[in-house]
């Protein structure tokens, strides 16, 4: 019988979400799965925080030697209209979505092996902008850019990159989400009831065992793509804008999310 090979897979977010389901899974396989999370697991501590992870980064040199695969999972969703949210909040957004993985990555590579792996979770919403999500949506589109900057910088080296892009799962990332309904005249309504319409697509979200299906059968893969967008209306969605104007694709999503009434 083959002998399969075991990997050191660092997981941030790996306590809740598409981060547990993935630790579950390589942990089941037999894997060394290492995570990093604010509740706990092997490390507790927030992405955010380059100090803390220096510390941690350092330790697990010391104990494991080395990163296999690298996936940046920790996110904060945050929803509400632009003009009203408190910067705080905003800050919170690219620093855990953003620089978390920057962060992430910054300490990872000098211990990553030869032919290691870098997966960074972005969304869908990296693809097709929601009203009242502006930053959640940014924050994301960013992590895809930097994915493809960082596969750029790491061509002339073995290590692969790519940003997968999930459509909507059902775990607890919507009930969790910071949700900012202050409003005015300019919006009524629209703030809370557009945040509904889309967190009440619950019953249309894909399954967290498929999910994590599809994800490992792409992080498995011998030869990783940039990147990859998970469910089919969003990967039909994804080529068809591209045959269509701009403005014509945000009129569509305006039409379909911003709910005054």
């Amino acid at each position: 019988m083959k002998k399969v090979k075991k990997y050191n897979i660092l997981i941030t977010g790996s306590s809740s979400g598409i981060g547990q389901a993935l630790r579950k899974f390589y942990e089941g396989r037999g894997d060394t799965v290492i995570g990093i999370s604010l509740n706990g697991d092997d490390y507790n501590a927030d992405v955010s925080n380059k100090e803390a992870l220096k510390v941690i980064f350092e330790d697990i040199k010391a104990k494991y030697g080395h990163i296999d695969i690298l996936v940046n999972c920790a996110g904060f969703g945050l929803s509400g209209a632009i003009e009203l949210i408190d910067e705080k909040q905003i800050q919170k957004e690219y620093d855990v979505n953003v620089l978390g993985s920057v962060y992430a990555v910054q300490l990872g590579l000098p211990i990553m092996s030869e032919n290691g792996k870098i997966i960074n979770i972005s969304s869908a919403c990296a693809l097709f902008p929601l009203p009242f999500r502006a930053f959640y949506c940014s924050s994301k589109s960013a992590v895809s850019s930097f994915s493809d900057c960082l596969r750029m910088e790491l061509s002339r080296t073995s290590i692969q990159v790519t940003a997968i892009c999930p459509c909507d799962i059902k775990t607890n990332f919507t009930k969790n989400r910071q949700k900012d309904y202050k409003t005015n005249d300019r919006y009524g309504d629209a703030v809370k009831l557009s945040a509904e319409r889309i967190d009440s697509r619950e019953d249309r979200r894909m399954s967290i065992e498929k999910a994590v299906k599809i994800m490992t059968k792409i992080i498995n893969k011998k030869k990783l793509k940039p990147q990859y967008v998970m469910g089919i209306r969003n990967k039909i969605m994804y080529q068809v804008q591209k045959f269509f104007p701009k403005s014509w694709v945000i009129k569509v999503l305006t039409k379909l999310f911003y709910i005054d009434r």
